[in-house]
């Protein structure tokens, strides 16, 4: 899909310059002269990224900016504030009514498309996850996060101490958040050992160790996987547009020049926590939901969705090293009776404790899932005939051996029935589908239960 960019300017030879541009760059251009035009076609056209010059004839730009803020519709569009003129107090009051960067006409044509592409990957890049997070949280698979909100970590990454001590003194009285200064050693340091990022933002001094190195920091940052996900700022030495627009393409979240208003480079930090905390609080709502997805909520093991693809996984390495491998299908006996005599509080203790038991029983390498109602499935990776049946003997064992507690203090004795197949690649089944293997623990299973329950039964063809 082409990207929509809304260029709002009253000057219709601005208009149409930015047009040329950003159709040459294959954008789709819409075109506003005023705010009111702005504001209804950003909530019909939804575009990707706004261009809003300041100086409009029917309202202020700033306004404008604070109207598309508040409607839900608009809110997390980038909006780049374009300006003749450049004051501090224009400038911070943009950046309090929500601009992502303002830029000073002329505008560099290199710097303006990269900040451009920059600033729409990391908006298409949050929508995506948000989509994905709203899709789980439909299906019931995910939970929305707490609003508790935690002070952003600010690390300034300098080897000039001097620079070290005028960015903290001139931080500490208008961000809020808690600062820590870091040489680039310790910086990339932190990125291999510790367990986290130790900072949401990174600032880096781009020029302390000669013309390039910050964006190699940055690479080295993007490239760990503590820190990937942190906000990176580069502050430049002097003005450099080219050098900028690189910074940009590569994935720095803002480029600033040395010298900014402390206000300003504080309220940018600002917006780079918070969207780097909304990209945190989507990404794990993913996680969640994913994890959900394959979890039996009651248990806490793995589910069928998440056990087959598994099997069948343990069954390719298994014929690749012509191994063998085992399959248990384990059913609780009776346990419509618990359910009928004790209630489903009673069936849901018993159905925990046995997923307990049998783990507890189990190598950290074998798998366990709950497939159905009281039937589970044990995987055995790197297990012939004799060491399987021994396992599923001891659960059997494991299970029987004491009463189950159940909610209302009372116990009840419980027992399961095993239906056991094994593939051993080097002699019985090279290449058994896995369903086959399933099927006939499956059958096993129905053996065990006609013949009297709380027993192993093995498959014919593995037995034999």
């Amino acid at each position: 899909m082409v990207g929509k960019i809304l260029i709002v300017d009253d000057v219709a030879t601005n208009r149409i310059v930015f047009k040329v541009k950003l159709g040459a760059a294959c954008y789709r251009p819409l075109m506003a002269a005023d705010g009111a035009s702005c504001l209804r076609l950003a909530r019909e056209e939804r575009p990707d990224l706004v261009l809003l010059d300041l100086m409009l004839p029917d309202m202020p730009g700033i306004e404008v900016l604070r109207a598309l803020r508040a409607d839900p519709v608009t809110a997390d569009v980038p909006v780049v504030v374009i300006s003749a003129t450049g004051a501090p107090a224009q400038r911070i009051e943009a950046f309090e009514a929500g601009a992502d960067d303002f830029l000073i006409k002329p505008i560099d044509d290199s710097l303006l498309l990269a900040r451009l592409r920059n600033l729409m990957r990391a908006h298409e890049s949050l929508a995506e996850l948000g989509a994905r997070g709203a899709t789980l949280q439909a299906l019931g698979l995910a939970e929305r996060g707490t609003p508790f909100v935690p002070l952003g970590r600010v690390a300034l990454v300098t080897d000039r101490p001097e620079i070290a001590i005028l960015w903290r003194k001139d931080l500490q009285g208008v961000l809020p958040d808690h600062l820590m200064t870091l040489t680039r050693a310790e910086a990339l340091a932190a990125g291999t050992d510790e367990p986290s990022a130790p900072a949401d933002v990174f600032v880096i001094d781009a020029d302390s160790a000669g013309t390039g190195s910050g964006l190699q920091m940055m690479s080295e940052l993007r490239s760990r996987q503590p820190t990937r996900h942190a906000a990176v700022m580069l502050v430049q030495t002097a003005h450099n547009p080219d050098q900028m627009a690189v910074a940009f393409d590569m994935g720095a979240s803002d480029v600033v020049e040395q010298g900014i208003s402390p206000v300003e480079m504080g309220l940018r930090l600002k917006a780079l926590i918070r969207r780097k905390r909304r990209g945190d609080a989507l990404r794990a709502s993913v996680q969640d939901g994913l994890r959900l997805a394959v979890i039996d909520p009651l248990t806490g093991l793995y589910n069928r969705r998440y056990a087959l693809p598994r099997l069948a996984a343990i069954a390719d390495r298994a014929d690749a090293v012509q191994g063998a491998f085992a399959v248990m299908v384990i059913d609780i006996d009776r346990f419509k009776l618990v359910n009928d005599q004790y209630g489903h509080a009673a069936g849901d203790a018993v159905l925990v404790e046995v997923a307990q038991r049998v783990t507890e029983n189990l190598r950290a390498s074998d798998l366990v899932a709950r497939i159905g109602g009281e039937e589970f499935l044990v995987a055995l990776p790197s297990a012939a005939l004799a060491q399987a049946r021994a396992t599923a003997e001891r659960l059997c064992r494991a299970i029987a051996a004491q009463p189950f507690l159940l909610p209302d203090g009372s116990n009840i004795p419980v027992t399961i029935s095993i239906g056991l197949a094994v593939c051993d690649n080097a002699a019985d089944c090279p290449g058994e589908p896995v369903a086959g293997l399933v099927e006939r623990a499956d059958r096993a299973l129905m053996d065990s239960k006609a013949d009297g329950r709380n027993k192993v039964t093995v498959s014919g063809s593995a037995a034999a």
